[in-house]
């Protein structure tokens, strides 16, 4: 006897299947609350002698690069997100769900920053460093120009393994 697969019979499998992953496939999109993101304070030193203290949540794996600050509505001055990468590489950024403004700090393992980039809310436009970096901070938008931080300023840290009270 010749078995027949009839199209509504393939159609209730996919169904079935495709309900029964669902539920999974949701719980990994939701995004992971930021009090769940470990945290750390940093420091922004400008080649003008100022020093900003920035306290930051710490984005050290891929699904917390991927999330960032999307559907963030606040960012409160000296706050941000701090991207830490296994090694030095060309790293791009775009602002898809994210609601705020943001300016995007590219940082080299010295904790030198080397490009400043603006990020529009809710951009798909590619934002990419024009060198390797290993570190990507996000602050509120505006906030780099008003603190006079700029390419060539140094960040310490403890994820860049230089802490703050190591240096002068």
């Amino acid at each position: 006897m010749k078995s027949r697969w009839r199209p509504t019979t393939m159609l209730a499998g996919w169904w079935l299947g495709a309900m029964m992953t669902m539920p999974q496939a949701l719980a990994q999109s939701a995004p992971e609350p930021l009090s769940a993101f470990p945290r750390s304070l940093i420091e922004i030193r400008t080649q003008a002698g100022n020093v900003h203290a920035i306290s930051v949540w710490i984005a050290d794996r891929p699904s917390r690069q991927e999330q960032g600050l999307m559907f963030v509505r606040d960012l409160p001055a000296h706050q941000g997100m701090l991207f830490v990468y296994p090694h030095e590489r060309r790293i791009s950024m775009w602002m898809k769900n994210t609601l705020i403004p943001l300016d995007m700090l590219f940082i080299r393992p010295d904790g030198t920053i080397v490009h400043i980039a603006h990020g529009v809310p809710e951009s798909l436009d590619i934002i990419t460093t024009p060198q390797p970096v290993r570190l990507v901070l996000e602050i509120a938008g505006g906030q780099a120009a008003e603190l006079g931080i700029r390419e060539g300023d140094r960040v310490y840290g403890e994820s860049l393994d230089t802490p703050p009270s190591q240096h002068p």
